[in-house]
């Protein structure tokens, strides 16, 4: 439940700032118009995300016959192996998750900027339905791809609370979004997206454990016997596996307590020098 709440909420959370940063441009560039096109697109994202998640769910839980209908014979036997197929979802989502963790970090603090100027491409020297084609297609892949990842890290969270802590993740997420739009300076954003980050790296690590122990289990590995008897205590059900989920709390609690020390040692010089500056 709390993979699951962490995931909805940090993807939620960011699909709205993303559409957020959208409508500013819009009505900062004199476009209100194009508004209806970023609604069309949202609901056309939210749409892919929930059909891709459908066909990854059939996957995931075996039923040969969509799996077959959608994708084949070929792959659907390829399937049929329930070890081997939790294997291969789990590593897409490794790949997929893992890489789009990075980017945010690397790419997070110039995300409006460059949003702003592809939107001006896509939009500013245009007119009429190419410039509503642009926003549209703008806004339908960037929230696609929030939803897509998301279906993707749903799929590797096994408990049957897990709807639960998605739709209260959901709730949270809007919630954050209100209490940002209406007091964004009482939120820090930057440490919100850096220590969800964190919990996500951590959780795919804890992916990366039960995917392979799944190849082990279905015997692709060399000696996979022995390798899945040694990763069987790791494994989510296991001894160990079952406080993975604890430990990357921790983890997190002590990170960005030690970020919170931090910006108050950083900030109190400049403090001290502006209260100085008052007395004078």
């Amino acid at each position: 439940m709390l993979q699951s709440f962490i995931i909805v909420l940090r993807e939620g959370f960011e699909s709205f700032l993303l559409v957020a940063v959208i409508f500013s441009y819009l009505r900062r560039s004199g476009q209100k118009n194009l508004a209806a096109a970023v609604y069309l697109a949202i609901a056309v994202a939210v749409a892919i995300s929930g059909g891709l998640g459908y066909l990854l769910f059939q996957m995931q839980t075996g039923n040969g016959d969509a799996v077959e209908k959608y994708f084949g014979a070929g792959v659907a036997g390829f399937l049929g192996n329930e070890s081997l197929r939790e294997a291969v979802l789990g590593s897409i989502a490794i790949v997929m998750v893992a890489s789009l963790v990075v980017y945010m970090w690397r790419t997070g603090p110039q995300l409006k900027q460059k949003m702003e100027e592809r939107l001006s491409e896509v939009s500013g020297q245009r007119t009429g339905w190419m410039a509503f084609a642009g926003i549209f297609l703008f806004t339908a892949l960037t929230i696609s791809r929030e939803g897509m990842e998301t279906a993707l890290m749903l799929l590797q969270v096994h408990t049957p609370r897990m709807v639960w802590g998605a739709l209260i993740g959901l709730a949270a997420a809007g919630s954050m979004a209100w209490a940002w739009g209406r007091f964004g300076h009482l939120i820090n954003v930057r440490r919100f997206f850096q220590v969800t980050g964190i919990f996500l790296l951590l959780f795919m690590a804890q992916v990366a454990i039960y995917t392979f122990h799944e190849f082990a289990e279905a015997g692709v590995l060399p000696n996979s016997e022995a390798l899945h008897a040694a990763t069987e205590k790791l494994s989510p059900e296991g001894l160990y596996g079952q406080w993975f989920s604890v430990v990357m709390v921790v983890v997190c609690a002590v990170w960005l307590l030690g970020a919170w020390l931090v910006d108050r040692i950083r900030f109190q010089p400049t403090q001290n020098s502006a209260l100085t500056a008052g007395l004078k």
